[in-house]
């Protein structure tokens, strides 16, 4: 007989409920979450392996849990460890050496919703698990949720047990703590006037230097922590016990104030934030004329009025910028008259490919929007190097008197050099009187002078300013005798004389113009920098004391011209007239030095019989090149 009982205590099966193995639970108990529940439970174990003094163990285990190892939920058992979080949350409150299994359950989970079973463990045989009687456990939602609006309200909880006629209740004042939501930016445009209510845009314009103030609220429990920040810079933060508001005052907004302003609310909970793009109008302003000049890599800024000096036939480039918002409109205008902009995508970049006199004037950069307008005025000077006329000299009684003008911009100076001899300035002595005058763009002067002249003397007339020079040079040849005589009879040509002469010199033109069109010569360049005129006029003194004094006989060659220059001579018996073109040293710009190495120029000669010769001289053409298209006869 103890024997079969030990085998049913052993195997836990049906004959052990016989044998005093017994447990009462409630099949089904229903908490709702967050509240407490007792199960009330009682149990009876045989008498078999332990006394009085044996202590009884419990453990109430979540079903499909392994009794040997795994956690319970709740027992009475310190040397074991349980599962529930917290700990006591579960507890056998009931003792199993009384019979009694009673479970509580506090702060009940939604999750806590499962089955349960009841194992005692009394001596060496009382170790039993009831899995015939297990309970299930539902936890309902059936539960309050308070609502932001509900803090600071009173909640009661009543327990009625009117059969018993006990009652009682407890009230409390609702804390409901919950992150800042609602947060709303306001604007007010003046100092004194009401809000605008928040607009559904986050883009904001205002004009410049007007009063803006920016009004930022939020809902939160407890109360955040409000700041202003533009971009990435906080501007101001308001205390944490503060009143759920925080002010940004903008007193003159400035261009500098467009960006975008965050309002952040923050508390322990959570945070929120609005974004505010505000944009200030502004007219043009800081417009400014910037230009790159040669050989530098630097733009200069040109401020209103300057004289901006450019060299005639350089290119030109300019950029007009400025600040506005909205955009400016940019134009240019030159003279009264509208240009084109360069780039239609960019109308602030202006480019004069090549720089001409008639560039000369006012040139103007506006710029303009709704808000108004700005303009930067220059003065465009165009600048050159000195365009010389060929001096012209003349033979009497005294001496010989030159005249020598030139053009530029800047006006250029004037000087003379006799021989090596350099003559400048206005200055007279007992040999020779230069007089100078200017007006505008020209420079006049003229030289006298007396005394004994050698022959083959060159006297050169020299214009210079800091953009170039030219010089041109008159070479006095030997007298021939006839021709002092014809001087100092003074002898005048016939009209005759003069038409054969004109035809001769057609004649010549035509062959010289005939071979620079067969080799190609191009277009004739400008007068450049440090350039030339290639022009010698000969004069022949007056008999008297000054050509006594330089006789040469008729066979004597004169003076041979230099190298490379060209020469027109006329002859009858012994009666000579020359006119030599010789160019002067200077610099050759690459082109030029390329057009004279492939252009070989020849001598041309023409032979003219005439009765006798009187004074003349040679107008000077306005480029450097030696054709002779006029010689005037005095």
């Amino acid at each position: 007989m103890l024997l079969l009982m030990l085998l049913a205590l052993l195997w836990g099966g049906s004959p052990a409920q016989d044998l005093g193995f017994s447990l009462q639970v409630q099949r089904v108990v229903t908490v709702q979450e967050g509240l407490c529940v007792r199960v009330p439970c009682t149990l009876s174990y045989p008498p078999l392996g332990w006394t009085e003094d044996t202590p009884a163990l419990g453990y109430w285990f979540l079903a499909g849990t392994d009794s040997s190892v795994g956690r319970p939920v709740a027992t009475n058992d310190q040397n074991r460890a349980v599962r529930t979080v917290p700990q006591d949350r579960f507890q056998l409150v009931g003792d199993p050496q009384n019979r009694n299994c009673s479970l509580l359950i506090r702060e009940a989970l939604v999750e806590d919703s499962a089955l349960y079973f009841f194992r005692v463990e009394r001596g060496r045989y009382v170790q039993y698990s009831f899995m015939k009687n297990q309970f299930y456990l539902q936890v309902t939602v059936l539960t309050l949720t308070p609502r932001p609006q509900d803090h600071g309200t009173h909640l009661t909880c009543r327990v009625d047990f009117s059969r018993k006629g006990v009652s009682t209740e407890r009230t409390i004042r609702l804390n409901v703590a919950h992150a800042p939501k609602d947060l709303v930016i306001s604007v007010s445009r003046a100092n004194t006037s009401a809000l605008e209510p928040p607009a559904h845009s986050p883009h904001l314009e205002a004009e410049k230097g007007q009063f803006l103030r920016l009004l930022c609220a939020a809902d939160s429990q407890p109360p955040a922590t409000l700041s202003w920040a533009l971009e990435d810079r906080v501007l101001s933060r308001s205390h944490p016990q503060g009143s759920g508001t925080l002010e940004l005052v903008l007193p003159g907004v400035k261009p500098g104030n467009s960006g975008c302003y965050t309002c952040r609310a923050e508390n322990r909970l959570g945070s929120q934030s609005r974004t505010l793009d505000l944009s200030v109008q502004y007219a043009p302003e800081n417009l400014r004329v910037m230009t790159l000049h040669a050989n530098r890599t630097v733009l200069e800024n040109l401020g209103n009025g300057t004289s901006l000096p450019v060299l005639e036939g350089q290119s030109l480039r300019l950029l007009c910028v400025t600040h506005s918002n909205p955009p400016a409109r940019l134009s240019w205008v030159l003279g009264g008259q509208t240009l084109s902009p360069s780039q239609p995508t960019d109308p602030g970049i202006l480019e004069l490919p090549q720089i001409e006199m008639e560039h000369e004037g006012d040139l103007t950069c506006q710029a303009q929007n709704p808000l108004g307008s700005q303009h930067v005025s220059l003065h465009l000077s165009v600048v050159y190097p000195p365009r010389l006329l060929s001096p012209s000299c003349s033979w009497d009684g005294e001496g010989l008197h030159c005249s020598c003008s030139s053009q530029a911009h800047p006006a250029p100076t004037l000087r003379w050099r006799l021989g090596e001899g350099l003559l400048e300035g206005n200055h007279s002595n007992a040999s020779w009187t230069i007089t100078s005058s200017s007006a505008g763009p020209w420079a006049n002067s003229s030289l006298s002078l007396s005394g004994l002249l050698g022959s083959g003397l060159r006297l050169s007339c020299e214009a210079r300013n800091a953009h170039g020079k030219q010089s041109a040079t008159v070479l006095l040849l030997p007298d021939k005798g006839l021709v002092s005589k014809a001087f100092t009879n003074g002898t005048f040509l016939g009209i005759g004389i003069m038409t054969l002469l004109f035809l001769c010199l057609l004649l010549v033109m035509k062959t010289l113009k005939k071979k620079q069109t067969q080799a190609g010569t191009p277009p004739r360049p400008r007068a450049t920098r440090r350039s030339t005129i290639l022009d010698y006029i000969n004069v022949f003194p007056n008999p008297g004391p000054l050509a006594q004094n330089r006789k040469a006989t008729p066979s004597s060659p004169s003076q041979a011209p230099p190298p490379g220059a060209h020469s027109l001579e006329f002859k009858k018996n012994q009666k000579e007239l020359h006119v030599v073109a010789h160019t002067c040293p200077g610099p050759k710009s690459f082109t030029q030095a390329s057009e004279s190495e492939n252009n070989q120029e020849e001598l041309h000669y023409a032979t003219l019989h005439f009765l006798g010769l009187r004074p003349w001289e040679t107008q000077e053409p306005k480029d450097t090149y030696s054709e002779y298209t006029n010689i005037k006869f005095h």
